[in-house]
């Protein structure tokens, strides 16, 4: 299974970084995408990409750090993306929720690396959070010079649902799916994405599954729960989690060319 987004850089992971790549194989979680917020932590996943042969990265600055992105942002973004285990622009998009950074931040900050990703030929690792039809207006300016892209950690409505997939989109589901209150709108629409355009996600630390039993110890996710989305989400489905996970897999090959 590949595990399309994970927070490996998070102080988190910071004292068993080792132990959780290790249990993330003995789940059968043999592959992860590590996701970069800035350029810090884009630096700081190439030497772990270099040391662990299942870790490809990402290059990119979230929009909850817009406010950074400067005149030479482009230029570092596109040195990093150099590296040969960067298979991503990214985490990049619009967070109207938060608002962390200014609007008009987050707009340059998103439209600039849409644009270097269509440059360098690599897909985007995008988030959209209260946002919906200004990300949909974004990516379709650039969708038809775009190789790919995943609408990462999707929590939308059915709207941002249909008008990604019309931008032919992946989508990430994460175990937010899992939880039976807050979850329960993303699990009505999982049955609507096709089959191959459906991505599996933990965004670990984040979002643990709230159904795990017996409940772990600690609320830090990690990706060997990842089966544990991929059963919820083929239940979902009417699927066998075999058929699905073998999608999905092909899936994120096709997207991140790993």
């Amino acid at each position: 299974m590949i595990d399309i987004a994970v927070n490996l850089t998070s102080s988190q992971f910071r004292e068993d970084l080792e132990l959780v790549l290790a249990r993330a194989q003995e789940a059968g979680v043999d592959t992860l995408i590590g996701l970069a917020s800035d350029l810090e932590e884009a630096r700081q996943l190439q030497p772990l990409a270099e040391q662990h042969p299942g870790v490809f990265i990402t290059a990119g600055i979230h929009p909850h750090y817009a406010s950074g992105f400067d005149a030479s942002s482009p230029a570092q973004i596109e040195a990093l993306c150099r590296h040969p285990r960067v298979v991503a622009v990214g985490e990049c998009g619009l967070d109207f929720n938060r608002d962390f950074s200014p609007r008009p931040d987050q707009r340059r900050a998103f439209e600039a690396q849409l644009r270097l990703a269509c440059d360098l030929g690599k897909p985007a690792l995008m988030h959209c959070r209260d946002a919906g039809e200004e990300f949909t207006a974004m990516v379709s300016e650039v969708r038809g010079n775009l190789s790919g892209g995943v609408l990462h950690c999707f929590t939308g409505s059915e709207q941002e649902l249909h008008q990604a997939l019309e931008l032919d989109l992946y989508i990430g589901i994460t175990g937010w799916v899992c939880d039976e209150r807050r979850g329960a709108e993303l699990a009505r629409l999982v049955p609507q994405i096709p089959d191959d355009r459906l991505l599996l996600e933990t965004d670990a630390p984040y979002l643990i599954p709230r159904d795990i039993r017996p409940k772990p110890k600690t609320r830090r996710n990690e990706p060997r729960w990842l089966p544990h989305i991929a059963n919820k989400v083929a239940e979902l489905r009417n699927q066998s989690v075999d058929t699905l996970s073998q999608h999905c897999l092909q899936n994120a090959k096709r997207l991140f060319q790993v």
